[in-house]
């Protein structure tokens, strides 16, 4: 019985990462209308915002258009515009007639990797060099910045689609969600900078952290499609709560595969990069809170040292996984997911894509890479 289920299990993430690949196919064709792989005078924005005199097109493909699509033919399982196009489904909207809106959390997300690895001053990111060791940091900090904001002329080009009122709210809902971004990222840079104590840290000031870090874009594409869909406050804020749900589980996730997975970690330089940068991750918190004093005090150590040396790094591993740290997390991940779709079992209609919203969330959180 046991194999039958894992077989089952396997179908389905398969199915769910052909979804994925196809939505991804689908997403950046939408993307290219906002953001055209070769900036020219026609270009969408442009005609939305004419420029008033003569515009140096060829600075603008060098410093906005090659760097946008050098990061994003990288790949990336572009689940968030997935999960937006899915519960706008569920809630019986036409996904073909929003696919200009579920560019918005995407382009947005890969402007804060770019912007984050500038930040950490990483080196990889999904198997390349960072954006800014390729192209430089102004182009980067310049193109990360163009990206919070691109996206939104996806609103004013469809406004007048779109009764007002519905307009106000989503423009709200992005208000709010890109300054929850930038307080989540101050949290982590604080902890990273050790401007506050980062081993004093309790669970619930890393889950806020995270809620508005990682699931910041996440909660803006459920709200956002709720808005769409014309849901009420209440199915609103319920999707949003599961979303960020979600986005804290994906974070957790990926955090876990940092330290067991070297499939995933390839593209990053390796197993334990987390280790080397000092992140501060549920696991070490966990971790920090069980383990004897001289395993908390190497583990400080190592982390702060943020050493690149692999038996510093296994060390941390080894002492992480004797807590049984790990586990807690995967536990943690499934909980708060699994309680959090108890309420989206209510305010969903029972549809095939519900059905397929429940297997991309079992898959992001189960998922080996």
């Amino acid at each position: 019985m046991r194999e039958e289920e894992a077989e089952c299990e396997t179908r389905a993430d398969e199915e769910i990462v052909d979804f994925l690949r196809e939505r991804a196919r689908i997403i950046d064709q939408y993307i290219e209308k906002y953001m055209p792989r070769k900036i020219d005078d026609n270009s969408l924005i442009f005609r939305i915002f004419p420029p008033r005199y003569k515009l140096d097109l060829e600075a603008l493909n060098k410093a906005i258009a090659d760097p946008f699509w050098d990061f994003l033919d990288r790949g990336g399982k572009r689940w968030r515009p997935s999960l937006f196009l899915l519960i706008c489904e569920s809630l019986g909207v036409n996904s073909e007639d929003v696919l200009d809106f579920a560019v918005i959390p995407e382009i947005i997300h890969n402007g804060t990797l770019i912007a984050d690895d500038v930040e950490d001053q990483s080196d990889l990111r999904r198997g390349k060099p960072c954006t800014y060791r390729i192209f430089g940091l102004d182009v980067a900090v310049n193109l990360s910045n163009f990206m919070f904001f691109l996206p939104m002329i996806a609103l004013i080009f469809k406004k007048n689609k779109m009764p007002p009122e519905k307009m106000n709210k989503l423009y709200e809902i992005y208000i709010q969600e890109m300054v929850n971004l930038s307080l989540g990222q101050a949290i982590d840079i604080a902890w990273h900078k050790g401007l506050v104590s980062p081993y004093e840290v309790s669970e619930k000031e890393y889950f806020q952290m995270c809620a508005y870090k990682t699931g910041t874009l996440a909660r803006m594409a459920a709200k956002m499609a709720c808005v769409i869909a014309g849901a009420d406050d209440s199915v609103v804020e319920t999707m949003g709560k599961f979303a960020e749900s979600l986005g804290i589980a994906f974070q957790i996730q990926d955090d876990i595969l940092d330290l067991v997975s070297e499939e995933f970690a390839k593209g990053k330089g390796g197993l334990g990069k987390d280790i080397t940068e000092g992140k501060l991750t549920l696991m070490v918190i966990h971790t920090i809170k069980k383990a004897s004093a001289s395993d908390r005090k190497k583990l400080i150590e190592i982390l702060e040292a943020h050493s690149s040396d692999e038996a510093e790094k296994n060390m941390a591993i080894s002492i992480i996984k004797k807590y049984g740290s790990i586990d807690y997390a995967k536990r943690v991940a499934a909980d708060m997911v699994k309680n959090s779709w108890a309420e989206v079992d209510k305010v969903l209609p029972p549809s095939e894509a519900k059905e397929k919203l429940r297997s991309l969330v079992k898959y992001l959180v189960k998922r080996k890479i």
